[in-house]
Order: structure tokens, then C-alpha cells, then sequence
């Protein structure tokens, strides 16, 4: 199941990958602009979406990712969910 909007994705989600790169700071601000940042080896890269273009983004059912397109041209988001140790809904009972 996806996402209807990219907005909700991020809502849910607890990373991004945008171009590839790994993005763990990403944040809607007061404007409701989309920042995305993250390290490309020693080089901080830095892209920001305004709401329109966040609310145009296309989800992309074949690559399972979001194609938006930005002032510097397109690029491809994956929202990535969290893993954690605290889920213990999974847990099985040794003693069973």
C-alpha cells in the first residue's frame, strides 16, 4: 500500500533517499517548504521543495519511489521506514 500524497509518505516515514543519497534531516518548515539535507562524502547537499511542488509529485509504482520535480530539475524520493528495537510485537515467547 502507498501513500496518496508525498506529504503523507513523509509524514510516515523516518528517512528519505533523494538521488540516491541517504537523508536522515528532512523537515517541512513553517511555510510548509520541504527541506532535505544530507553528506555526499565531505560535500553537504541541500535541496528545497515549495508546497506546490511537493503536492505535484508523482509516485512512481514500478521504482516504488516519488518523482518531484524542483527548481534545480527532477529528483527521485524514497521514504523509508524506521527500524526499532522497541517494536515488541514480534516478539515470540522462548518459554512456548
Amino acid at each position: 500500500m502507498t501513500a496518496e500524497t508525498l506529504l503523507n509518505a513523509l509524514e510516515h516515514c523516518a528517512m528519505v533517499e533523494i538521488d540516491g543519497l541517504h537523508a536522515f534531516e528532512f523537515a517541512l518548515d513553517e511555510d510548509d517548504n520541504l527541506h532535505i539535507e544530507c553528506m555526499d562524502g565531505r560535500a553537504a547537499k541541500h535541496w528545497e521543495f515549495t508546497p506546490a511542488q511537493v503536492e505535484a509529485a508523482t509516485f512512481d509504482q514500478g521504482l516504488q519511489s516519488w518523482l518531484i520535480v524542483g527548481d534545480s530539475g527532477e529528483h527521485r524520493l524514497v521514504c523509508v521506514d524506521a527500524f526499532g528495537g522497541s517494536d515488541d510485537e514480534d516478539e515470540t515467547n522462548e518459554d512456548a
